[in-house]
């Protein structure tokens, strides 16, 4: 059985049905009939209701620690490298993890995946909150735990849909998916910020494990099996070539903005850069891989990838900078820091619902090319911020640049995975995914670099030190300029891609 919920319609012909051609086929009198999902269920939502909280738990736990990591140093009396594990063996595990998500959905069922994510998710946050305050190990651990269940969620979240929603409904489906993304970042210093404040850094821990008991619940009485179990053959150096190589890769590329090109973290670099390689050529060579990396010879998702890499890095870069230029470039109070980018924040969210339906009803291409003009805008105008600036102007300057990046994001992600065949598309979701994170760790070891080398330069030249801030912040958001700039001249090589334009995907 593939689906084991009552009023589930199990997929045609095995792992994906063919249900869509270039035109919707005419129904009786003349009307067209309306595109039909893979895998019918009759509430999407609500089956995809638990992987959306997975999802957002995993994404606003990325940024909630940054805020935190003070507290951590002084609760466990350790170093700022040290407390920085939070954030790098978390973005480690991930890195590990996804590039295995497409595979285990074809052993597993993903009602039983779901469940070990989530249930991984709530372990950890409990082992983070009760951790002595002698044993940073033991809050690392849970830190961990939970790299596990993100690395899990994520891909499985925009694979699922694909099944679950028709095509002429997948630009909403991934609007809500791109709400998780790119909405529980941005809140993410907020919510943690008022949480500490008003109990303590443990109770961060406290709301993730909240949250994932009523996910799990979700997941239980809702959740669908929308995959047939293949089980493929292993291969075992592609497995160990992925851990050394993604692994390899997240961990040198952070430990860069810690300890710098020592020959230690090079050495880790170029271990990672040769195990990816290897593991790339072995998947192109296999029969069964691990990542069907064929999926990059598709114009239309490679090019929809190339503009969501550049997109999240907008997003890491700018989300980077912008709370340390409010706090160290103009004076802004940690307190009021999260409320100036909440309008942002909110923004963010309305969009990427928005940005959604007008992919179902217009495509990509020209929500696309707007969305990256705005960002362009909206970090031209970031950089042009000073010591001296009202915050009306940066809350303006945020507001632009969080119409423009959910904009682009939500239909060139729509676009890359509806371009690939049914069999290809959680190999699809994986790679995106895997890439982010990769593409993660590099944007903000390299975002550090030049934040560093700007101030470094600007106090040489004789610049007061909130001057000197801000001089090495528009380092920062120059590198986020040429990232836009990437992706809206990919966004040209972008085709319309909706129902109505003649959008095709084969099962």
């Amino acid at each position: 059985m593939v689906s084991t919920m009552p009023g589930v319609t199990a997929p045609e012909n095995g792992r994906q049905s063919q249900n869509v051609g270039l035109r919707p086929q005419q129904g009786v009198g003349g009307a067209p009939n309306q595109p039909k999902a893979r895998c019918a269920v009759p509430h999407p939502h609500l089956a995809m209701l638990g992987l959306y909280m997975g999802a957002f738990l995993g994404m606003l736990s990325e940024t909630s620690m940054n805020i935190a990591l003070p507290d951590f140093k002084a609760s466990f009396g350790i170093s700022a490298g040290v407390a920085q594990w939070m954030v790098v063996g978390y973005m480690l595990v991930i890195g590990v993890v996804l590039p295995f998500s497409s595979l285990l959905t074809k052993w597993f069922k993903t009602r039983t995946l779901v469940f070990v994510a989530l249930s991984s998710f709530l372990v950890g946050s409990l082992i983070c909150a009760a951790s002595p305050s002698s044993m940073f190990g033991v809050l690392l651990a849970g830190r961990v735990i939970q790299g596990v269940s993100t690395g899990l969620v994520l891909p499985m979240m925009f694979s699922v849909i694909l099944e679950l929603f028709p095509l002429n409904k997948i630009g909403s489906a991934m609007g809500v998916a791109a709400l998780v993304v790119m909405f529980a970042p941005a809140i993410g210093p907020t919510l943690s910020g008022a949480l500490i404040a008003a109990f303590s850094w443990r109770s961060i821990f406290v709301f993730f494990a909240v949250i994932s008991v009523v996910a799990l619940v979700c997941s239980a009485v809702w959740m669908v099996n929308p995959y047939e179990l293949t089980r493929p053959h292993i291969d075992l150096l592609s497995c160990v070539t992925s851990v050394l190589g993604f692994g390899g890769l997240v961990l040198g590329v952070s430990l860069v903005s810690v300890l710098g090109f020592a020959w230690q973290v090079v050495l880790i670099l170029v271990v990672g850069v040769a195990a990816i390689a290897w593991y790339s050529y072995r998947q192109l060579h296999m029969t069964a891989p691990v990542i069907d990396l064929r999926a990059l010879a598709i114009p239309q998702f490679a090019v929809g990838a190339v503009i969501v890499m550049m997109n999240f890095g907008i997003t890491l870069a700018t989300m980077y900078l912008m709370p340390q230029e409010l706090q160290n470039g103009l004076g802004v109070r940690v307190a009021l820091t999260g409320l100036v980018m909440l309008p942002g924040g909110i923004v963010n969210a309305a969009m990427s619902m928005i940005s959604g339906r007008l992919y179902d009803i217009f495509g990509a291409k020209w929500l696309v090319r707007g969305g990256l003009a705005l960002s362009v805008v909206g970090i031209v105008l970031l950089m042009l911020a000073g010591p001296n600036s009202a915050l009306a102007f940066v809350v303006f300057a945020h507001v632009i640049l969080m119409i423009g990046v959910p904009m682009a994001m939500n239909p060139a992600q729509s676009s890359a995975l509806g371009a690939l065949p049914g069999n290809l598309s959680t190999d699809g979701s994986t790679i995106l995914n895997t890439l982010q994170q990769v593409l993660g760790a590099v944007i903000t070891a390299v975002t550090t670099i030049l934040l560093s080398a700007g101030q470094s330069g600007a106090q040489a030249a004789g610049a007061g030190k909130a001057a000197a801030f801000v001089a090495g912040c528009r380092w920062g958001f120059v590198f986020a300029l040429a990232l836009a700039v990437i992706a809206l001249v990919a966004s040209f090589w972008l085709k319309a891609s909706t129902v109505s334009e003649g959008a095709v995907r084969q099962g």
